[in-house]
């Protein structure tokens, strides 16, 4: 099975996709990487759709990506006497430790000292997903008083977030090292990362998992996206989780914000995921609103790797269909003329290195003799990895003799991937490009194909060859 389109799909398994039928239907109706969520659902009903992707995998003969979204910290106030009250704007109301007496008008608590310490008079305070705005007036290490901003209904266990506050906790919390550690023993491709506020935060994850998996930083705070080359560097690839975004900065500024976080990774070379509510509506409608079409579009427009599925794959009523009218939307927008000339608009210069320059090369190589495919021979994915990030004309068939950099690269625009033996001389390398590019249906006989490859093989990071050959 090959894919025609270059951008890829992330569709979140869920109770809505939890049977093997439905699985493999999503991955048929164009799902390339499965998104493991790990909010929700027990450690077997995790280990069970693992087994459930993996034979797939085996029986469709195509490479899938796995990734594990962790949790990360869940910041939430206590529980009040008649569950819920009603803030009015300019009410003065307290937030403290104490997790002992119940909420009321007055004050509830929020069990996070980290916050207190934090805390500055004047910041802001945001709960229930920004529907209260709280205004701190005066704080201590154990409690604050504030000025309701924007009231409404508060009920328990409410979420808090503190926009513009680098908040002195852990990315990782003792769940997520629970989950980490369990995670790690199944067949997972990628790890995505919640609450990243630094570079620090994947340096600490990345010497736990110590390459068994990428790392996926999911950017949903703004002090990430202050920090954010430092991010993109560290990171293996990027999501622009716009949900978490737009709740602690202003609406308005999310779309120039993603179109920043894309542009810095395809400037780096890091694929990047654009994710949530791409197509809410599907979660209860069997379409999507002209919008949510449009949003997809714009991603794609935008040179994103992937875009991703939620709720509406997950536990949405149509998520097959949803899948579906995300594929036909890449589909259709790839075909767009425009689309290529946003994509040179929007390319930036390569790197004074070989690997950048031979990427580079490779894509100017496609357009002057107008190729049908390109090669990337890799071991570790790095030279598929930068000819992906000048986004050539042609599809871009990954060799790779690990099965773990063949997974990974499914996340990867414009990649096919295939498992192979490792080859051992330039020669051995040619006949299996061309060999793989006929049997995968990317060219005919007569056909002009460039590859590229890193000398001695099997060493990662060594991209240093271009060769065109001809299809026998």
């Amino acid at each position: 099975m090959r894919r025609i389109r270059k951008a890829k799909i992330v569709a979140t398994l869920g109770p809505a996709s939890a049977d093997v039928a439905t699985i493999e239907s999503l991955f048929d109706a164009g799902a390339d990487v499965f998104r493991l969520n790990f909010s929700h659902g027990k450690h077997e009903d995790h280990q069970a759709r693992v087994a459930t992707i993996r034979d797939i995998e085996q029986r469709r003969g195509r490479p899938i990506a796995i990734l594990l979204d962790l949790q990360g910290p869940k910041l939430r106030i206590g529980t009040f006497e008649q569950g819920a009250i009603v803030l009015a704007t300019d009410d003065t109301f307290t937030l403290d430790l104490d997790q002992h007496v119940a909420g009321s008008h007055a004050r509830v608590a929020l069990p996070h000292p980290e916050i207190f310490a934090a805390l500055t008079p004047g910041a802001d305070l945001l709960l229930d997903d920004g529907r209260i705005r709280l205004k701190v007036l005066e704080c201590s290490p154990s409690h604050a008083v504030t000025q309701v901003v924007a009231g409404g209904t508060l009920s328990d266990r409410k979420g808090v977030n503190v926009p513009g506050v680098v908040l002195p906790l852990s990315a990782l919390t003792e769940k997520d090292h629970r989950d980490l550690t369990f995670g790690l023993t199944l067949d997972i491709d990628w790890i995505a990362l919640s609450f990243v506020q630094r570079a620090e935060d994947i340096h600490q994850i990345k010497e736990i998992v110590q390459g068994r998996a990428g790392i996926v930083a999911k950017l949903e705070k703004p002090s990430a996206v202050q920090g954010l080359e430092s991010i993109v560097e560290a990171a293996d690839a990027i999501m622009v989780a716009r949900g978490d975004l737009g709740v602690e900065m202003p609406a308005e500024q999310v779309p120039s914000i993603q179109k920043r976080i894309v542009r810095e990774c395809r400037r780096a070379g890091k694929p990047v995921i654009v994710a949530t509510q791409m197509l809410e509506s599907m979660v209860q409608a069997p379409v999507p609103t002209r919008a949510e079409a449009s949003d997809v579009a714009t991603a794609i427009y935008d040179g994103a790797d992937a875009v991703m599925l939620s709720a509406e794959s997950a536990a949405g009523a149509y998520p097959i269909e949803a899948v579906r009218m995300m594929n036909n939307i890449i589909l259709q927008t790839e075909a767009d003329p425009y689309y290529r000339q946003a994509l040179a608009n929007s390319h930036t210069a390569p790197r004074a290195e070989a690997a950048d320059a031979i990427g580079f090369a490779v894509s100017e190589i496609v357009g002057v003799l107008q190729l049908r495919a390109t090669v990337a021979y890799t071991s570790s994915g790095y030279s598929a990895l930068r000819l992906a990030r000048e986004r050539p004309a042609a599809p871009i068939i990954g060799i790779t003799p690990r099965l773990a950099t063949s997974r990974q690269l499914s996340l990867v625009w414009g990649v096919h991937a295939v498992l192979s033996h490792e080859v051992s001389s330039v020669l051995e390398m040619s006949e299996l490009a061309c060999e793989t590019v006929l049997k995968e249906g990317f060219g005919t006989s007569g056909d002009m194909v460039v590859i590229s490859a890193g000398v001695p093989f099997s060493v990662s990071g060594t991209t240093n060859l271009l060769k065109i050959s001809q299809l026998p």
